[in-house]
């Protein structure tokens, strides 16, 4: 199963989002994932709708333990994780999940995308 994990900044647009995880990849994926606090912001909604993909909240805590090779010091100080984008993916595609995608990022820099492969358990 294939995932793609979603960052964002507070005020992203839709259309940022769609470019950083068209950037990524979306074919073939099952799910989107992103911090559990940011899993209800009306831009991501819409992504998942015109996607036609379920959301997976993912709580903080579980991205901080998640080792990324995207390290952002300013994302890391913020949520424990190198890239909220590459941990989402990775969290929620499962078991043996790896990268298929490390982090895209939307040209206005306020959206990034990557892309996972797990058993989705």
């Amino acid at each position: 199963m294939q995932v793609a994990g979603i960052g964002f900044r507070h005020g992203v647009t839709l259309a940022s989002l769609r470019e950083a995880l068209v950037a990524a990849g979306p074919e073939g994926i099952a799910a989107v994932a992103t911090i559990s606090g940011k899993a209800q912001t009306p831009a991501l909604q819409s992504l998942a709708r015109e996607f036609d993909l379920p959301i997976r909240a993912i709580p903080a805590d579980i991205l901080a333990g998640i080792l990324t090779p995207t390290q952002s010091e300013l994302v890391k100080a913020r949520f424990g994780a190198g890239s909220v984008a590459e941990a989402a993916a990775l969290a929620a595609a499962g078991a043996r999940a790896r990268l298929v995608s490390t982090r895209t990022v939307s040209k206005d820099r306020t959206a990034t995308a990557a892309i996972a492969e797990g058993d989705g358990e």
